[in-house]
């Protein structure tokens, strides 16, 4: 679940990290009178889960009241990435003289949180460690023992030469990494992480992403959602009990298992295709999650051919199958759909595939290269 930024401010904020004082606003009005509390020049900021705020003209300057109210005007309805802009944040304008980069995130391989610093901040770091990682300092914190004061040191080190700095980046390190944990983030991070012309070091923006599988434990946190800044297909998917992740390909892929859906995938573009999701129906052989599915997969016009792999074992493939005729009944499907069935009461399946004119494949290859053409002759 990612957290807005004036969100996770608010989390940095508790646990002492510097940041200027600033407030979200709903309405311009609301951007002008908070504008006129901090006093001089302000910043306005789009409130979206994407990045490219600035480059799409979300993110804007305002020397007085009436400039942050016009800038709110503007960016509060608009569309970045498909995201509509429903609140900003307002926080002072900052004279700076450098910028770094300190973040946090947890490695899946060595089940460790990875610091990852860097004095070239202020911009995407997935660009600088694409074309030069020898700018960014890693360190692997073991969760026994957590950050040691001498490892924040030494990281802050990479970013400064000024004792009072070095000190007051390794404490701040050291904060990062306290939200991370007592938060179960999978993301946390500070960029950009500048220096002002007076010495002082102060954290300018925050990104925090938890881990969903924190939020039953921690209501308090799950409360910070905000549905509506996320794709709408994953929303749904998410209260239909349903794994969904949206990508970027034309071939919509229905399956059961993670596993299975991942060989999917893959096998799809082997073939030449692209997937268009990840769609993880799991172990239920519930008729309503192919319903669901199927309505959540036709949502997205990018799909051209929606692929079934359903191996059947818990999951029965009888029930697949009298789930993808009650959603062609219930709603019309326009996209050609490709059924591999194998498993349990597969014999039953392709029975009632074949009583309203439908057909299932056993073979997987068979399947993905038949949806692969579908998707290619329709685009």
């Amino acid at each position: 679940m990612n957290l807005h930024e004036y969100q996770a401010r608010e989390l940095l904020k508790a646990a002492g990290v510097p940041m200027f004082d600033g407030d979200v606003a709903s309405t311009p009005d609301e951007a002008a009178t908070i504008a006129k509390r901090l006093g001089g020049k302000v910043v306005v900021k789009a409130q979206v889960h994407t990045g490219g705020r600035g480059k799409a003209g979300g993110v804007k300057l305002a020397a007085t009241p009436d400039e942050a109210r016009e800038h709110a005007s503007r960016i509060l309805g608009m569309t970045i990435k498909d995201l509509v802009v429903q609140k900003v944040l307002v926080v002072p304008a900052a004279d700076i003289a450098t910028e770094a980069y300190v973040g946090l995130i947890m490695d899946r391989a060595t089940q460790r949180p990875v610091f990852m610093v860097s004095a070239a901040g202020g911009v995407d770091i997935e660009e600088v460690a694409a074309t030069a990682p020898e700018k960014i300092t890693r360190l692997a914190v073991d969760p026994v023992y957590g950050l040691l004061p001498h490892q924040a040191l030494s990281l802050a080190f990479t970013l400064y030469s000024d004792i009072k700095q070095v000190r007051t980046t390794a404490r701040i390190m050291e904060q990062l990494y306290d939200v991370f944990v007592s938060n179960g983030a999978s993301l946390a991070e500070i960029n950009p992480l500048v220096t002002t012309p007076e010495g002082s070091v102060v954290a300018l923006d925050a990104k925090v992403s938890i881990d969903d599988n924190e939020l039953d434990r921690r209501p308090d946190l799950a409360a910070l959602r905000d549905e509506s800044a996320e794709e709408p297909s994953e929303v749904m998917a998410r209260h239909a009990g349903i794994t969904f992740i949206k990508l970027d390909g034309n071939v919509g892929c229905v399956v059961n298992g993670a596993g299975l859906a991942m060989a999917t995938m893959d096998l799809v573009k082997y073939y030449g295709g692209e997937p268009a999701n990840f769609l993880d129906i799991g172990g239920s052989s519930n008729p309503e999650k192919v319903v669901n599915a199927l309505r959540i997969i036709t949502s997205d016009s990018a799909v051209k051919a929606i692929l079934f792999n359903i191996f059947g074992g818990i999951t029965r493939t009888d029930d697949v199958a009298n789930g993808i005729v009650a959603a062609t009944r219930e709603f019309k499907v326009n996209v050609p759909i490709v059924i591999r069935l194998t498993g349990t009461n597969e014999k039953e399946a392709f029975r009632i595939l074949e009583g309203v004119g439908m057909t299932a494949l056993s073979d997987m290859d068979d399947a993905v290269r038949r949806v692969v053409a579908l998707a290619k002759e329709a685009a």
